[in-house]
């Protein structure tokens, strides 16, 4: 049985044509009044969909081993590897952000 749910029906001929003609118009001829801006409140809440999944990459890394067993230890029912992640994910998100106040670190700031 075939898996048509996966795989779009290739475009017609007038379809093709039409997405041509959109390509070549300059964005200020597009007609959007049919559709309208989305009020900065509508983005207050907004969060990544619950569908994204990042791209994981096996490595192999050495842990001192203590490190290693406090998380098999602590980790939630997700799995140790899985809060690794996160914590690691965690830190690069925190030195980003202090890279964006000026490299500044919340000891800088003067907040604990």
């Amino acid at each position: 049985m075939k898996d048509t749910a996966t795989k779009p029906k290739p475009l017609t001929a007038e379809q093709k044509r039409q997405l041509e003609r959109l390509r070549a118009m300059p964005d200020a001829e597009i007609d959007t009044v049919d559709i309208p801006e989305a009020p900065a409140e509508n983005w207050r809440y907004a969060r990544r969909g619950a569908l994204y999944r990042p791209l994981k990459q096996s490595v192999t890394i050495r842990l001192d081993a203590d490190v290693l067993q406090w998380f098999k230890d602590h980790a939630p029912e997700r799995g140790y590897q899985t809060e690794i992640n996160a914590v690691l994910r965690r830190h690069v998100a925190r030195a980003d952000s202090d890279k964006a106040d000026g490299g500044k670190t919340k000891a800088d700031n003067g907040k604990d």
